[in-house]
């Protein structure tokens, strides 16, 4: 089950990485309610997104606290 959250996870902050308020909002959120394994993949794809996406790293405190 907690896979399935992960991977919705990602979905969800891959549709709203456009916006990085939003985007904000839903790592704030998934942070919440990931297992801490879960949070340091997240994490790992993240730096990843924000190579492309360098707009993101603003995020990145969020996860990183």
């Amino acid at each position: 089950m907690s896979r399935a959250m992960f991977e919705y996870t990602k979905t969800v902050l891959k549709k709203v990485s456009f916006n990085s308020e939003l985007f904000c909002k839903e790592l704030e959120k998934a942070i919440k309610r990931l297992l801490p394994y879960e949070i340091d993949e997240l994490r790992i794809w993240l730096q990843q997104l924000t190579l492309q996406k360098p707009e993101l790293n603003v995020c990145m405190s969020i996860i990183n606290k």
